[in-house]
């Protein structure tokens, strides 16, 4: 487990994120990050969208089920 400290910026506040958990998520300074809710409640920081996730996966699925057509109308 990492601790955060919050943080005042202006009139907002901030979480420091240290370099180990950088690290860990895989990301740098101007990169985005999602705070996203889990089933149980929880809150996750991860540096992917959910919702995009979701998207391809739909993408995906349609790829699959009309592959012929998408062939033919490659040629």
């Amino acid at each position: 487990m990492i601790a955060l400290k919050l943080t005042q910026i202006g009139n907002s506040v901030g979480v420091v994120l240290p370099k180990e958990a950088l690290v860990k998520l895989g990301v740098e300074k101007g990169d985005v990050v999602y705070l996203t809710e889990a089933a149980d409640g929880a809150m996750q920081i991860s540096p992917y969208d959910p919702e995009v996730a979701r998207q391809i996966a739909l993408g995906e699925e349609i790829m699959d089920e009309y592959r012929d057509t998408f062939r033919a109308l490659a040629k």
